[in-house]
This record gives structure tokens, C-alpha cells and sequence, in this order.
């Protein structure tokens, strides 16, 4: 208990700290993202990803608090899709590639032998959604982190409620240097979290939900994970419906993700984001009761239906269009990044 206490304190520093020091050298590096027409360094994801691996792997090196088996495996996973985002952010990479490269590193991390075969196949494209989800949830200021530290929480309670210790610190080291991040990226941001950070935030977190329901029915797991994922998954079903109907690029940013349209209907961007994250707290305090027993799967139908209600709703706003077309080419030092 005290060192998961010191840790996550440690981590919520490191991570301030080091996201404030990499902001220059992104911003020198042309390492960057336009956020609501303004140029934002976006290396703040890899100072989550530097601190998380940082106190976790010497919890599991002074063995005060080993990872457990498996774990390490995830961590160094996460840590591989992380690179892979890093390289997305400095240099254009195809989707195609972020995609295969998530899919591998999931293949790599699933435990088949309780999840079984089909069931892993599953796994895997669960864990490549909700990776490239939470990258699509970095499209306004504070969300993505904001709603990552609520699932790691969520998550944490169910490897808890498992007896995963080394998971459950994992996941709390995880959110405190999340929170650290936070302290930049709140509106108005001063560093970004890229696809480094997002990507890691959506692998660590899909892939900690299935190591806590491997061994379980599939039905009851994909109730909890529904929970969970809420919030990424509406996000993502917004946008792919939205550019469905009216046959644009799927790939091309536009402002037509849930804050976005949010903030059409009045709200600011703090509220959009405070709003959205007592949306994902309320769907994964469901999920945390569902993995516990406290009540039925049945819960999850609730959580689900909210989430498509709010999805049709808000399809029905109408999306700004840009002040000019998005370019698909890297002009000077600033990068437009795809998503």
C-alpha cells in the first residue's frame, strides 16, 4: 500500500515535470499539432509513457512490487505501440502501418490459454479499436487524458477486485502520471499528448481489461468492456458514421468529434471535457460493478443505449466546416496529423 502510494506520487511528478521539459524541444523539433488554428507540441504523451515504464519496471526490479506474469509482457507491448506513435507524430506514417503494428503487439500480449483461441481473436481486434479510439479521443484539449484516468482507475478496481496486484499499481502508476500530464493539457493546452501518449493510453488500458476478464464467459466480458470503452467508442462511431453519410476521407481530421460537437451546442471546452468525463466515470463505475457482481450484465444494455442515444443526437449537428481544407502535406516545421 505505501509504496503504491509513493509511486503514483512519483509518477504524478515525474510526469509534470518532464512533459514541461520536452515541450521545447518538440516545439524546436517541429513536432507538432494545430489545435484549434494554434500549433501545439504534442511530446507530453511520451513523458507518460517514459514515467509509467520508468517506476513500474523498478517496482519489478527492487521486487517491492513485481509485475506478475504476463504484465511485464503487456508493458513492453505498450511501450512498442508508444514507439510506434512516436515515430507517427515526427514523421507521416500510413494507417495501415499504426494498425498492423497495434495488432502485432496485441497477438503478442493475449493469454490464450484462458481466453482460448476465438476468444483471443476477439481480444485482439478489442485492443486495436480501443487503441486507435483513444488516439481519435486527442482531438480537444485534456479529454483523452481525462477519460484515461478514469478507465485506469476503473480498471485498476477490477485487477484488484482479481488479486492482479502488479496490475492494479501498474494502472495506478499509469493514472497518476496521467494526472501529471493533465496539468498541461488542461484548456488551454501547452504541450499535446500525440499519438505516443494516446496509443499507449489505448493499448495499456484494453489490454489490462482483458488480463482481468481472460477466464470469464465472453458475453459477461463484453459487457464490462462496453463500460469501459463507452465514451472512446461512441467517439469513434460519431465520426465513422458522420463521414459514412456524407462520403468524405475517413481519415482526414475534421471538427467532428464529440467535444466538437459539443461546443456547437454551447458549451466550452472545459465543460465539453468536464461533461464527457462524467460520462465515461459513470459508465465505468457500471463496468467496475459488473466485474465485481454487484449488479447484472444487464447494466451494460443501459450503458450502451445511453451511448447510442447520444451518438444519434448529436449527429444531428450540424459540423462547422473548416476555414480551409486540411492538408494532407507537411508544409515548414508544423505537421498536420491524420485522424
Amino acid at each position: 500500500m505505501l509504496y503504491g502510494i509513493a509511486a503514483a506520487t512519483a509518477a504524478l511528478l515525474l510526469a509534470a515535470v518532464l512533459a514541461a521539459l520536452l515541450r521545447a524541444p518538440a516545439l524546436r523539433l517541429g513536432v507538432r499539432d494545430r489545435r484549434r488554428q494554434r500549433p501545439l507540441p504534442v511530446l507530453g504523451g511520451l513523458a507518460v509513457v517514459i514515467v509509467t515504464c520508468l517506476v513500474a519496471w523498478t517496482g519489478e526490479w527492487t521486487r517491492v512490487a513485481p509485475l506478475g506474469d504476463g504484465v511485464g509482457r503487456l508493458l513492453l507491448a505498450a511501450a512498442g505501440v508508444a514507439a510506434l506513435g512516436l515515430v507517427a507524430d515526427v514523421w507521416r506514417l500510413r494507417a495501415r502501418v499504426l494498425v498492423a503494428g497495434t495488432a502485432v503487439a496485441a497477438v503478442c500480449v493475449v493469454p490464450y490459454d484462458e481466453t482460448g483461441v476465438p476468444g483471443g481473436m476477439l481480444a485482439v481486434v478489442w485492443i486495436v479499436v480501443a487503441s486507435l479510439a483513444f488516439r481519435g479521443l486527442d482531438h480537444a484539449d485534456g479529454l483523452a487524458g481525462t477519460v484515461g484516468v478514469v478507465t485506469a482507475f476503473g480498471a485498476g478496481a477490477c485487477a484488484a477486485a482479481e488479486v492482479m496486484d502488479g496490475l492494479a499499481v501498474l494502472l495506478s502508476v499509469f493514472a497518476a502520471a496521467l494526472t501529471g500530464f493533465l496539468m498541461h493539457n488542461w484548456h488551454p493546452a501547452r504541450v499535446g499528448m500525440g499519438a505516443c501518449g494516446s496509443l499507449f493510453t489505448g493499448f495499456l488500458l484494453s489490454s489490462s481489461v482483458v488480463f482481468t476478464r481472460a477466464g470469464y464467459a465472453i458475453g459477461p466480458s463484453a459487457a464490462v468492456v462496453c463500460c469501459l470503452g463507452a465514451v472512446a467508442a461512441a467517439d469513434a462511431v460519431l465520426v465513422v458514421l458522420t463521414r459514412a453519410v456524407a462520403r468524405r476521407p475517413l481519415l482526414r481530421q475534421r471538427p467532428d468529434h464529440l467535444a466538437h460537437r459539443l461546443r456547437r451546442l454551447g458549451l466550452t471546452p472545459q465543460g465539453s471535457v468536464v461533461l464527457l468525463g462524467a460520462c465515461s466515470f459513470s459508465a465505468v463505475l457500471v463496468g467496475v460493478l459488473v466485474h465485481t457482481g454487484w449488479t447484472g450484465d444487464g447494466a451494460a444494455l443501459w450503458v450502451a443505449g445511453g451511448a447510442l442515444l447520444a451518438v444519434l443526437v448529436l449527429l444531428r449537428i450540424p459540423v462547422r466546416p473548416p476555414r480551409r481544407a486540411p492538408s494532407t502535406q507537411v508544409t515548414g516545421p508544423l505537421r498536420v496529423r491524420n485522424g
